[in-house]
């Protein structure tokens, strides 16, 4: 029987006794109240000779006092025996995951999943487990990845099972491994990026074997899939605290595998601290971006993290240290959108997604840029709003809360004046949208009117014909059609037709 790279999985572990509060107690009980499809269940396998638990997140999260609508279940059962009952409860069923023991399915409004008790055995050198199917709950349960996820209710009596002291890490916000982390990290090297994740997501602090060994074991993050990994790091960056998750990927190594140029931020101070630490200023950024976020009542928004944590990721390729000890990062947007082009297509996002988050890193300084053409009152030209608008399209928003987000001085004063830029730069977006349709800037002449005027076929000039007119527009506003009319035979007689 193939074993784990670091040798059998030790199950030695004596059971202990389980004691809940009586709140922890009512938890219980209310999911079970709360869920009735859970004992529903637990029926249909005992009668049929089967155990049937709930286990993992479900379970954890009920001691939290949250329920939702995805449910996990593990069994006896085998795959066979898992479909045909859940086949009398329903009849939508998906097989996908029965190599790996799993049947799903979906019962009123709620997900379910049904997995064979698992005792899985690793091929080192695979970026899959090899399905060994067991026969007890706690043999499962020693598999799983935390302590506080390897706790099970069984159904339908309801008795908490808890082997590896999930329920007193989960008081005490420790995150464990319920075998030897080692162990546990070298079968499934993703779950060190789950370890930051449920560090950020639930504030469970990682014991110190358990960082020795992800810093121990980070290279064998390298087996994982892009893809895989790619997910658990979307789903840090959602949470709702994800500075301490990245922070640890950044303390054990784990980030120089996958993601090298935040590690990279950390940029080694000139002796006069001309210039801030870059990796800091990032997470804050992060931080002030998430609050941006919930002030605007919009959803968690994984491009806008994405580009609040990479917005600088151009500055170590571009420091320059000048004359009197200047620092400087000339074009670090530039070079920082290519960057994040190239990090993020290797992690396996969407094309929407990077040209989204590339184009942010690349306009996260345009503000700065824009608030020098204000006029000699201070207040942004119309040309200027335009341009701005032009330029973010339809990134405007994450844009706006971008640019605010960067700005992380300890000088009250300076805060405080740029705030007030940028108040005034939306309330000037605002109003002239209202009266120019902004979203929708266009030249006042489309193509096929532009070749009409002119006299000429499709080709090169069509083009910078609509290109002229569209710099008209942002510079003088709407034009009408005889304005732009005369515009462009302005411009075409200039060229010497």
């Amino acid at each position: 029987m193939p074993q784990s790279s670091q040798g059998p999985r030790s199950e030695s572990r004596p059971r202990r006794a389980v004691t809940l509060t009586a709140a922890q107690q009512q938890a219980v009980e209310r999911l079970a109240n709360d869920l009735p499809v859970i004992d529903r269940l637990g029926r249909l396998f005992t009668e049929a000779g089967h155990q049937l638990y709930l286990v993992g997140g479900t379970v954890r999260d009920a001691l939290l006092g949250q329920v939702g609508h995805d449910l996990d279940f593990t069994t006896s059962a085998r795959p066979d025996h898992i479909e045909r009952l859940l086949r009398s409860m329903t009849t939508t069923i998906w097989t996908v995951g029965r190599e790996f023991g799993t049947i799903g399915g979906k019962i009123g409004d709620h997900q379910v999943e049904i997995t064979t008790f698992r005792a899985d055995a690793y091929d080192p050198e695979s970026r899959k487990p090899i399905v060994e199917f067991g026969d007890t709950i706690d043999g499962d349960l020693v598999r799983r990845d935390f302590t506080v996820n390897a706790m099970a209710l069984s159904l339908p009596d309801h008795r908490f099972v808890d082997p590896y002291g999930g329920v007193d890490d989960l008081v005490e916000q420790r995150l464990r491994t319920p075998s030897e982390p080692e162990v546990s990290f070298s079968d499934d090297p993703l779950r060190m990026l789950r370890a930051a994740r449920f560090a950020a997501r639930l504030g469970l602090v990682p014991n110190p074997e358990l960082i020795a060994a992800m810093t121990e074991l980070a290279g064998r993050l390298s087996i994982v899939s892009a893809e895989r990994i790619r997910d658990e790091f979307s789903k840090l960056l959602l949470t709702d605290h994800p500075r301490v998750g990245l922070d640890l990927l950044v303390r054990t190594g784990l980030a120089e595998i996958f993601i090298p140029e935040l590690p990279a931020l950390r940029l080694e101070r000139d002796e006069h601290h001309r210039h801030k630490d870059v990796y800091v200023h990032s997470l804050i950024v992060l931080e002030q971006a998430i609050d941006l976020e919930k002030a605007r009542n919009h959803q968690p928004d994984l491009i806008n993290r994405l580009a609040a944590l990479l917005h600088d990721i151009g500055k170590p390729r571009t420091r320059r240290f000048e004359a009197a000890g200047k620092v400087t990062f000339h074009h670090h947007d530039v070079v920082g959108a290519k960057m994040v082009r190239k990090r993020l297509k290797a992690l396996r996002y969407s094309n929407d997604e990077i040209d989204a988050v590339a184009k942010l890193v690349e306009l996260h300084l345009r503000f700065h840029g824009y608030a020098g053409e204000a006029g000699s009152d201070g207040v942004w030209t119309d040309s200027a709003v335009r341009r701005y608008v032009r330029d973010a399209g339809d990134q405007l928003e994450r844009l706006h809360m971008l640019t605010r987000a960067d700005c992380t001085t300890r000088n009250v004063a300076k805060a405080d004046r740029l705030r007030r830029a940028y108040d005034e730069l939306e309330w000037r977006i605002d109003e002239l949208a209202k009266q120019e349709e902004l979203e929708a800037m266009r030249p006042d002449l489309d193509g096929n009117q532009i070749m009409q005027i002119l006299g000429i076929a499709p080709g090169r000039e069509v083009g910078e014909a609509y290109k002229h007119l569209l710099e008209q527009r942002i510079d003088n506003g709407p034009l009408g059609e005889d304005g732009a009319r005369e515009a462009l035979l302005s411009w075409w007689a200039a060229r010497g037709h």
